[in-house]
């Protein structure tokens, strides 16, 4: 499963990940090569900050790499939710922050010569029981100054009952976005480490003390300050994982004979669905999102994804699938994004999380906000992206509700898993399975006639993995870490793979 965006770049080998690389001490780390970590390395580089950013995979393989990258101010509904629960004055920070954001892509782009396509952006109802849900998104957009319209039409090919209209936002390519961030660090003299691996951090004589591994590197780093741009935190200090929910969605691309919708598309109401084209080499394709479910707590997420498959050549016939991928994103309880110290007055660590499907905008606001407290230069606005905060008394009922689900989770896994008869043999049509005895309960896939045989317990805080038919990974129900086939580790919050089992 290879995005549109990831198919044509160049990969670095695992090999590529030398020690020789590695600095032994450097001001500022970061970990994760995505919008956000390659954003806040730049503009710090750019400062005369000593820069090292860690990769564990390759520059945008996660998030920023999956996305539908659309860099708007119109989010579906997340500022009627957000004024609904925090207030008009922290939905206006957030909208200050993500303008910030957005502004800043913009005139980059411009700059480095990224390719963007202005277009307009819609938050429609694709029934009568979305139409509810769209209005409360104008009426909260409007009381915010943001210049929306009212359309009760649109020139669309799939049902529309009415919905918001913000004109002229932006969509791109995000990875000629990554690799032109990363070619001025480099040039800013800032260090790039793909393969490699964050796994530990503790604190040494006024240092931080970073143990990084990866296929052939295996190091030690110090560091005065660390910026932890992963998705989730991978060091549990602050609880991050008790206070975001981990949510997978799927997109596709499409060949399409006829005419593809021009604006930026997301509905208000369930199922999801996220519509926009693309450029690609002097042609265009559809790109449609959404069949997302809470990670490893959806059956069979391939029935969902066929459906949204099927939809689409309803509604664009002739539609011919290319790519098909996903991305993992992260819900915050309170509904705003969690950016700073990743303790309170802690200023050695540094999180950035919980951007809630919308981290183009937020991933941007994000490294402004973290670039400025590191250098003494905080935004107004930042305080809707604090860390730290009351506002999360706010979401307490929220964090509840979500913490006694994984509690069931993890239960229920067990339970299940103890009930499972041992199966013998593997099926094409069932790829993976956990099953019994309790105390040594095995996970096996086959996948193109290797079988793997794993642990299924999850490395992080004990859950048992469940596999994902559509992804073909094995996936935590309870905070969402990832597992290939083989049990190497895809993401956090967990630092290693699933064990092999002998």
């Amino acid at each position: 499963m290879t995005s549109l965006w990831l198919t044509h770049r160049i990969v670095t080998s695992p090999d590529s990940g030398t020690a020789e690389g590695l600095p032994d001490s450097v001001e500022v780390a970061v970990a994760g090569a995505g919008i956000t970590g390659l954003m806040t390395a730049v503009l710090l580089a750019r400062a005369g900050r000593q820069v090292l950013v860690l990769e564990a995979r390759t520059v945008g393989a996660c998030a920023t790499g999956n996305t539908t990258a659309k860099v708007t101010l119109l989010q579906g509904t997340q500022l009627a939710t957000i004024t609904a629960m925090q207030g008009d004055d922290l939905a206006g920070a957030y909208l200050k922050g993500n303008r910030a954001g957005q502004d800043w892509l913009l005139s980059f782009c411009e700059t480095a010569g990224v390719a963007v396509q202005r277009e307009d952006a819609y938050s429609f109802a694709q029934s009568g029981h979305g139409v509810a849900a769209a209005q409360a998104e104008f009426d909260a957009c409007r009381a915010l100054g943001l210049p929306v319209t009212w359309e009760p039409q649109a020139a669309v090919p799939f049902p529309y009952h009415g919905g918001v209209r913000l004109a002229q936002q932006a969509q791109f390519d995000p990875m000629e976005l990554l690799e032109a961030l990363r070619t001025e660090l480099l040039d800013s003299g800032g260090t790039l480490i793909e393969h490699a691996r964050l796994q530990r951090v503790t604190n040494g004589d006024h240092r931080l003390l970073l143990q990084v591994s990866g296929p052939r590197v295996h190091s030690e780093v110090q560091a005065s300050q660390l910026v932890l741009a992963t998705g989730i935190p991978i060091l549990d200090r602050g609880g991050y994982f008790t206070r975001v929910k981990a949510n997978r969605s799927y997109c596709m691309a499409f060949e399409v004979p006829g005419d593809i919708t021009r604006p930026m598309m997301i509905a208000t109401d369930s199922p999801t669905r996220s519509v926009r084209y693309a450029p690609v080499n002097g042609a265009e394709r559809l790109i449609v999102g959404g069949a997302g479910h809470v990670v490893g707590r959806k059956k069979y997420p391939m029935d969902a994804v066929s459906e949204l498959e099927s939809w689409t050549v309803r509604h664009f016939p002739g539609a011919s699938r290319t790519h098909l991928w996903s991305a993992q994103d992260y819900a915050p309880v309170d509904k705003l994004p969690y950016v700073g110290p990743i303790l309170p007055d802690n200023d050695a660590i540094y999180v950035a999380t919980g951007f809630n499907k919308w981290g183009m905008t937020n991933g941007a606001a994000a490294a402004l906000a973290l670039s400025g407290r590191l250098l003494g230069r905080r935004a107004e606005w930042d305080r809707a992206f604090a860390s730290w905060s009351a506002r999360e008394l706010r979401g307490l009922p929220s964090a509840v509700a979500a913490n006694a689900a994984v509690g069931v989770h993890m239960a229920k896994g067990w339970i299940k898993t103890a009930f499972s008869p041992r199966r013998h043999n593997l099926y094409p049509d069932v790829p993976g399975v956990v099953s019994g005895p309790p105390w040594r309960p095995q996970a096996r896939c086959r996948i193109q006639g290797v079988e793997h045989r794993l642990s299924p317990i999850c490395p992080h805080l004990g859950g048992i993995v469940n596999w994902n038919d559509s992804d073909r990974a094995w996936e935590c129900p309870l905070h969402g870490s990832r597992f290939a086939p083989d049990g190497t580790l895809l993401e956090g919050p967990a630092t290693r793979g699933l064990s092999t089992d002998r």
